[in-house]
């Protein structure tokens, strides 16, 4: 029965965000991407059900039945209407916690892509991502970790345009970001953007011509990341700054930025400064798409 599935970091490349509707909810419009840094999920045999965090981020994350792993094997078995006999699940939580890189979603995509096959749930793929919407905004995208376009609260997926390969590299200054103190100062400004997906090419030819065009679309938490922890401003004018850099930008709520480069090298070279600056910080070079093997 064992098995482990990869939960790649989920990257948004823009982040467009509406005003709050009567239900309080954001719409939103955003391409992510995923990258080939993530946490892994296991699954073993086990008497009862229990979910091990280990790691080096696992002493920051909450565990028990508020875990959204946890909380995926319970709405799996909810969805499927039968019992799953009792497993072990693991998570190897290498990912910053609260990081705006949708580790907590992309945990419980892999959980629920892994009982799923374990257990061959009567269910199809519409089914199992209705299941993972209900998790949160990042919910439905995580669960396949392949680009796309989400709008709605994040649940209505389309095709991205098709990406060339993206070298990058992120960084978190080891501050944690809450998403809904992000919103609280995101309303009081009222910076409220469109949220119509952008006209955009079917394919981008090269990464320069995605850094552009992503230049001219933006993230409207951006502000308000930054206004909330100020280390996530020191980050984006660090990166920015660099001459590897072809575009620097907050990921998702905040918490950690990235910056798109021509190639690995350059990325490479930029991931190996930024650590000899900044050894507190959290850097990662990695390369942008998905989807990526277990």
């Amino acid at each position: 029965m064992a098995a482990t599935a990869f939960a790649p970091a989920k990257v948004n490349l823009f982040l467009h965000v509406g005003a709050p509707g009567a239900d309080g909810y954001h719409p939103i419009c955003s391409l992510m991407a995923f990258a080939d840094v993530g946490d892994r999920v296991s699954l073993h045999a086990a008497d009862a059900f229990e979910l091990q965090v280990v790691g080096p981020f696992a002493g920051e994350l909450t565990w028990g039945e508020e875990n959204l792993v946890a909380k995926a094997a319970r709405a799996l078995v909810r969805a499927g209407r039968r019992p799953v006999a009792p497993v072990g699940l693991t998570l190897d939580k290498r990912l910053p916690v609260a990081a705006g890189l949708g580790g907590g979603s992309s945990d419980a995509g892999a959980a629920l892509r892994l009982l799923h096959e374990a257990f061959q749930l009567p269910m199809d793929d519409a089914a199992l991502e209705a299941v993972a919407a209900e998790l949160g905004a990042d919910g439905a995208a995580c669960l396949w970790g392949r680009p796309a376009v989400a709008q709605g609260r994040g649940e209505r997926l389309s095709p991205a345009p098709g990406l060339p390969p993206i070298d990058a590299v992120l960084v978190n200054p080891g501050v944690p970001v809450s998403t809904p103190e992000v919103y609280r100062r995101f309303d009081a400004l009222a910076r409220f953007g469109d949220v119509e997906p952008p006209p955009a090419p079917d394919a981008f030819e090269d990464v320069v011509e995605l850094a552009a065009w992503l230049a001219t679309q933006r993230n409207d938490l951006e502000a308000a990341a930054v206004d909330v922890a100020p280390a996530v401003g020191t980050v984006l004018a660090t990166l920015a700054d660099e001459p590897e850099t072809l575009l620097a930008r907050v990921s998702g709520s905040g918490g950690t930025c990235f910056a798109l480069c021509p190639g690995d090298i350059e990325a490479e070279g930029l991931a190996e400064r930024i650590e000899a600056m900044r050894p507190d910080w959290w850097v990662r070079r990695c390369r942008l798409g998905g989807p990526w093997p277990d």
